[in-house]
């Protein structure tokens, strides 16, 4: 999607990114919030004071659109539209236990958890990057049965298997929210689909670093972001009883979103 709306030919660097901006985040407060709740109290007030509603603002977010102690996240005021991404559990777990060195059983009881959130505070313990995550379950439905403003639901395994078919729809959902009858640059499309495949962007973050990679906290070593990708398969990755588990706890939510169970 950056390479697409923010280059001349389609062809993917990092620096797009820088387009599209996280919230919450340090940077689009100006206020310190010294609780997760105080920061769940300006999250619309920030949106407000920092993205222009002249210009398309593209904003990512982790944040769930379920109320944190009576906050809203976001409303049709601030928000057009939006684009979510759902992935099998199965999958996700492996992202988890890797991205934030959890074992199998602490990632499950994070997914589980109504009360999840992300929160680096800074040195004068301002949480004004709190991230609400509810549960994994609760975090999708949020999104996915909102009625407030248009929502664009994508499969993550989609991406892999129609890649050009959902590229499609996200380049035309955008351009339907500015009510704008452009049609699609197929040169900057194919370009976009080639260069954000999954291999050139793991070979992107190794040659040139990737700011979104953390640090692992039992080794110390900084993790790759690009790591599995397509290849993450809870056939193949997870134990038995890690996907016997999983199976029974999200046995409603594989059902719905159409999951091999």
């Amino acid at each position: 999607m950056a390479s697409y709306f923010y280059s001349e030919n389609g062809k993917f660097d990092f620096d797009q990114l820088l387009n599209i901006h996280q919230f919450p985040n340090m940077k689009f407060s100006k206020i310190k919030s010294e609780t997760m709740e105080e920061a769940s109290q300006r999250w619309i007030y920030n949106q407000k004071l920092f993205f222009e509603k002249q210009k398309l603002n593209l904003v990512k977010t982790h944040n769930c659109l379920t109320e944190f102690k009576g906050n809203k996240f976001t409303s049709k005021n601030e928000t057009l539209g939006a684009i979510y991404i759902v992935r099998d559990p199965r999958n996700i777990i492996s992202s988890f236990t890797h991205h934030y060195s959890l074992n199998y059983d602490e990632a499950i009881k994070f997914m589980l958890d109504e009360n999840s959130a992300l929160i680096e505070k800074s040195a004068d313990k301002d949480h004004s990057n709190f991230t609400f995550l509810n549960s994994w379950s609760n975090h999708y439905k949020s999104w996915k049965n909102n009625n407030e403003f248009k929502i664009l639901f994508i499969k993550y395994e989609d991406l892999e298997i129609k890649k050009n078919e959902i590229f499609t729809k996200i380049i035309t959902f955008i351009n339907d929210l500015q009510k704008k009858n452009t049609k699609i640059d197929k040169k900057k499309f194919e370009n976009s689909i080639k260069s954000t495949n999954f291999s050139n962007l793991r070979n992107k973050e190794i040659n040139e670093g990737f700011e979104e990679s953390v640090f692992s906290k039992k080794t110390g070593k900084k993790l790759n972001f690009f790591n599995l990708g397509f290849n993450n398969r809870w056939q193949k990755i997870l134990p038995n009883d890690i996907r016997i588990k999983m199976d029974l706890e999200f046995k409603d939510d594989l059902q719905q979103l159409e999951y091999n169970y």
